[in-house]
Formats: structure tokens, C-alpha cells, sequence
């Protein structure tokens, strides 16, 4: 494994029980990192992909967090929890076993497409400055402004009521929980989310990820990626090499300097810099109004 001064993003299969946060540390501590952070709270009830960027890398994190992430869950019909999942206390109970398959099914693709969520109160998002769950932890509910979010596809898998296993593919920022309960109060019982794995974030899957316990013995390669690498999915543009000196300096590059440029780079959200020799510089992002390439991130000599 390379030592601990190297720019890495790591796919993570998060074992139950831990928080993102701890399984973050203790990826960081294994590898003697200077530097570590992930790229998408997954409850510690959830297992799954967590990507964790280690040193310079933790500067890809918002383009990494924005990627699409696909979930295998399992909901319980007939119990709604104040947390809307099973780590919370059941607050409301109904029989489900009348409800037939037709329906769960007919209901679970209801909400594919664009919906609104209004973030449950035992989150992490903060409302003058505390955390959600500060406040539901003393019994205070706030106001919470819904959400949109998109879900590209979703598809039952399996039902043995009261438990409802499907899969869903879904836009940032989307809560499985929150759907989960939102799918409960259209049938009419309630629900709440029994068991989550997220099995993908953008390219990074669940069949590549490596346990934490593993990462000290792995060479790079299955769920190890060195910067470029795990940007592979974004657009590259390579420089020559008398522009490499101006974008380690940061300095913008005017549209007529890069004839390269394609159409699929001025719409991307952001454009993997590189030099001809394939060591990656930046990444950029094209500014239409003064049709030149911006340097977002900088990653120097």
C-alpha cells in the first residue's frame, strides 16, 4: 500500500455501526495520512460505498459528493419511527398485511421522477448554525423547507410484509429514509427504513469497494484510485507544455489558447486539466461569459 504522503480516493464498503466520521479516522490513522475526508454521510445503521479522499485528493470532494448514488433498501410497513428509520422510537403502529403487491409496486414507481423532500429532523443539516438533530434530540421541531430532489429509477425487489426490499437510483441530497416514510404515508400504514446499503456512487460500486481492514495490505488498483483516476468519469483536457506554468499558477486560459475545448467541456460542471506527459493540474470549469477556462482547484508541482 503507498504510504501515507499519497493523493488517494478510497472506495469504502462502511461496515454497520460505524459513523462515516469514525470510519473516515480510522482509514486515516491506518494510512498515517496527513489529511482525510469523505464524501457522503452514511448513517452508522447504513453499509456501503463511502468514498474517503485521503491528502491533497480531500479537494475533490465536491465533485465526488455530486455524483448520483444508487441504495438498496429495505423498509419495514406499519411502523413509523421518530427518526424514520430503526434506529428511532416507534411512535405509530398499523397492520400492513392487507396491502397487495399491486399497490407497494404501483406506489414505489409513483415516485420516480423530480419530487420534494423535507429533510427529517434527525439529520445533519443545520438550521441557525446547529445541526437538525440537536434540536430533535431536546424535543424541538423547526421549520424545514422541502427539496427537490430526482429519482432516476427505483424498482421493487421483493416483499415479505411487512418488509419491502427495492432499489433506487437518486440525485444528491436525496434522503432514504425520508422516502421511505413518504411511501408509507401514501399506502396509508407508514414505514420506516428497516436496512440500507448504498451500493454506488457514480462509477465507484459496491463490487469494487474494499472493508477497512484490507486497505494496509491492498496495492493500488480494486477500490483505490489516485486523483485522475477517480475522476476518470469527468472531461480531460490536455495542455501543452507552455501553458503549465500558467494553469499551476492559477491563471484562466482564453478559449483561442485551448482549440481542443469540446462542447461536452463547456457544459461539464468541471474539466480535468492535464499536462502531456498525463500528471493532472487542475481542474477548471469554462466561464461563458468571458469564454475562457477558470482554475477551480490547483494542485501545483
Amino acid at each position: 500500500m503507498p504510504s501515507g504522503q499519497t493523493d488517494l480516493v478510497i472506495n469504502i464498503d462502511k461496515p454497520e455501526g460505524l459513523t462515516s466520521h469514525e470510519a473516515t479516522t480510522k482509514v486515516k490513522r491506518l494510512l498515517r495520512a496527513k489529511k482525510a475526508g469523505h464524501t457522503g454521510t452514511l448513517d452508522p445503521m447504513a453499509t456501503g460505498v463511502l468514498l474517503v479522499c485521503i491528502n491533497r485528493a480531500t479537494r475533490l470532494a465536491r465533485y465526488l459528493s455530486s455524483l448520483d448514488k444508487e441504495y438498496e433498501a429495505v423498509m419495514k410497513l406499519g411502523e413509523v419511527t421518530d427518526t424514520q428509520d430503526s434506529a428511532g422510537e416507534v411512535i405509530k403502529k398499523t397492520d400492513p398485511s392487507y396491502i397487495e403487491k399491486t399497490e407497494i409496486e404501483r406506489v414505489i414507481t409513483s415516485f420516480r421522477g423530480r419530487i420534494l423532500q423535507r429533510p427529517p429532523m434527525f439529520s445533519a443539516l443545520k438550521y441557525r448554525g446547529r445541526p437538525l438533530y440537536k434540536y430533535a434530540r431536546r424535543g424541538e421541531e423547526v421549520q424545514r423547507d422541502c427539496r427537490e430532489v430526482t429519482i432516476h429509477r427505483i424498482e421493487l425487489l421483493d416483499i415479505d410484509l411487512p418488509l419491502v426490499r427495492f432499489r433506487v437510483l437518486c440525485s444528491k441530497g436525496t434522503y432514504i429514509r425520508t422516502l421511505c416514510h413518504d411511501i408509507g404515508e401514501r399506502l396509508g400504514v407508514g414505514a420506516h427504513l428497516y436496512r440500507l446499503k448504498r451500493t454506488a456512487i457514480g462509477p465507484f460500486t459496491i463490487k469494487e469497494s474494499v472493508g477497512i481492514d484490507e486497505i494496509g495490505d491492498l496495492p493500488e488498483g480494486r477500490g483505490i484510485y489516485r486523483m485522475d483516476e477517480a475522476l476518470s468519469w469527468m472531461p480531460a483536457l490536455t495542455v501543452g507544455d507552455e501553458l503549465v506554468r500558467a494553469v499551476r499558477h492559477g491563471t484562466p486560459l482564453r478559449i483561442e489558447q485551448v482549440p481542443s475545448l469540446t462542447e461536452e467541456m463547456k457544459l461539464s460542471d468541471g474539466i480535468r486539466i492535464r499536462s502531456s506527459d498525463g500528471v493532472l493540474l487542475a481542474i477548471g470549469s469554462f466561464f461563458r461569459p468571458k469564454r475562457m477556462i477558470r482554475m477551480d482547484v490547483v494542485f501545483g508541482s
